[in-house]
């Protein structure tokens, strides 16, 4: 791949074209391709899958969809944590071209409700419930307020196996015809965007959005049909439904389910006892794992590769993780669930410097550039502003919301990220935060993220968050958030000071420092920094 950088602008060229084909058509040639190959392997259950068993079993169940009344279209929730059922699920919706909506397994009531009735949903598949969570009882308690939803089953009950059972009544040839009626262009999946401010959005993505990303993203990692790529990152976000689970399908690569949530220890034993070849994780699974007393005990010599994305990641842990896990060849990759997700990501063969400084260059086939969030107008290189990508990844649009499609997505089809970027002149970029959480201190811009790096070099520090809170004088003031590793003492905001004294700008050192157990975070590992914002205002009475 080339790529071409004018002032903040890069576009991605490749000789390998994009699929124009359907998610089920994939499916069906790579599992004639490679019937034999490993296609899922699921560690809680003991149960396997070979492509042709897998493709098998996903046909069984998209008769089984038909059988229920549902086809090209219809929307099917999809509301468990990791296990094989949602693979089976993702990828029989998509051989009869029903809508996939992906619902959030922390979700409660009324966030429930919502994406029900927001989404149109016809039918709902859950686990009947996960670690404290009653999803049937919730499901059971909405259903009379969705008109639309009309009917539930719930895996491993009767229910889920009438339902797999029924396609028995439709013609051996039913999921042919009904993939012969789709187009890669159709909608395939729903996905809703962290609700933030307001209600959660929902990212409608086509066959063509997320198979491409998938394959790319895993063409970049240098996948074949031999590898075994670790999930435990979470199905219901793009990161492991179409990162992990499309990208190891296009290639016939197996994916590995450690466990249905992310476990460190169960992560780093499915590693070492399936040997696998690839990892993802955000960046706080790879410290958890890192931070497990017996690391040392696993052997991860088969690891050679994989991702760490979904948050910035801090430079020293992606320096451990190349070190310490093997994963010479792991990546950065950049992106947002409105563009499929990926749109930039480190290459195998980039220097540390670009792999741990970097979030890489734009994808093959998507063009990126960086602007003035005030003027709209593209910057000079080494200027930060918004970042904004364009091509085959960006969304169909939200669903049912034209008025918030037209605010992310302008009139020349530019997504507009919300992301503070820099390109430098060989196109690599760096995200120094977000629009929102840049904090103005007596008119500077300050970048959490600058400051957040400086302070993960510390010895005694964990993990760090930067956030801005209100100040009388200067506006804001920057507040750090400080994860101490086991046995360190806590660090005072004197001794952040003296630690910064000489090495790090008076203004960007934090007035207030804060030593917490955790973070607040979304299910996908994202740190919610406006829950801390609003937390630190009370622990420190500001108003």
């Amino acid at each position: 791949m080339t790529t071409e950088v004018h002032e903040s602008y890069a576009s991605g060229s490749s000789p390998v074209p994009l699929l124009e084909e359907t998610i089920g058509t994939k499916l069906t040639h790579i599992a004639q391709q490679f019937p034999g190959r490993e296609a899922l392997i699921d560690r809680p259950s003991g149960r396997r899958w070979s492509y042709a068993q897998l493709n098998h079993d996903v046909d069984t169940l998209a008769r089984g969809l038909l059988a229920a009344g549902l086809g090209k279209g219809d929307r099917v929730g999809i509301w468990a944590p990791n296990v094989p059922e949602w693979v089976l699920l993702q990828y029989a919706t998509a051989k009869i071209g029903a809508i996939l909506v992906n619902v959030n397994p922390s979700y409660r009531v009324h966030e429930l409700k919502y994406a029900v009735q927001q989404s149109g949903m016809r039918m709902i598949v859950a686990l009947p419930g996960f670690k404290g969570s009653d999803y049937q009882g919730m499901v059971e308690q909405v259903h009379p307020e969705c008109p639309d939803l009309a009917a539930a089953a719930y895996i491993g009950t009767p229910s889920w196996d009438a339902l797999v059972a029924g396609g028995a009544t439709q013609p051996a040839d039913a999921v042919e015809q009904a993939m012969a009626a789709l187009d890669a262009n159709d909608p395939i999946n729903i996905q809703y965007t962290s609700g933030t401010t307001g209600f959660p959005k929902g990212a409608t993505l086509s066959h063509r959005n997320i198979l491409n990303n998938g394959y790319f993203v895993t063409e970049t990692l240098g996948f074949t049909e031999q590898d075994k790529l670790c999930v435990p990152v979470p199905f219901y976000h793009c990161f492991g439904m179409v990162m992990a689970n499309l990208g190891a399908m296009t290639h016939g690569a197996a994916i590995v389910i450690p466990a249905p949530s992310f476990e460190a220890a169960a992560t780093l034993r499915a590693v070492e006892e399936e040997r696998c070849t690839a990892l993802y994780g955000v960046p706080t699974m790879f410290i958890a794992e890192l931070g497990l007393p017996n690391f040392a005990d696993y052997d991860l010599s088969t690891l050679r590769t994989g991702i760490m994305a979904g948050s910035p990641c801090p430079v020293e842990v992606m320096k451990r993780t190349m070190a310490e896990m093997n994963m010479a060849g792991v990546s950065i990759a950049y992106g947002m669930t409105e563009t499929s997700p990926v749109s930039m990501q480190t290459l195998m063969d980039d220097d540390v410097a670009h792999r741990t400084e970097t979030v890489g260059r734009v994808h093959p086939h998507l063009e990126v550039k960086i602007v003035d969030p005030g003027t709209g107008e593209t910057v000079p290189c080494g200027t930060p502003g918004e970042l904004c990508t364009r091509g085959y990844s960006v969304m169909l649009g939200y669903w049912n919301d034209p008025e918030k499609t037209a605010a992310a997505i302008d009139g020349e089809r530019w997504m507009h990220t919300g992301d503070l970027g820099v390109m430098f002149d060989d196109g690599y970029v760096n995200i120094v935060g977000r629009i929102k959480d840049m904090v103005i201190r007596g008119g500077e811009n300050l970048y959490p993220r600058e400051i957040e790096e400086f302070l993960y070099q510390h010895p005694d520090i964990a993990d760090v968050q930067v956030i801005g809170v209100p100040d009388e004088r200067y506006g804001e003031e920057l507040c750090a958030w400080l994860l101490m590793k086991p046995g360190a003492a806590a660090l005072d905001q004197a001794a952040v000071a003296a630690y910064c004294e000489g090495r790090l700008s008076r203004h960007k050192v934090p007035r207030y420092v804060l030593v917490v157990d955790e973070f607040p975070m979304t299910v996908t590992g994202k740190v919610r920094k406006m829950d801390m914002r609003e937390r630190t205002m009370e622990i420190l009475g500001l108003g």
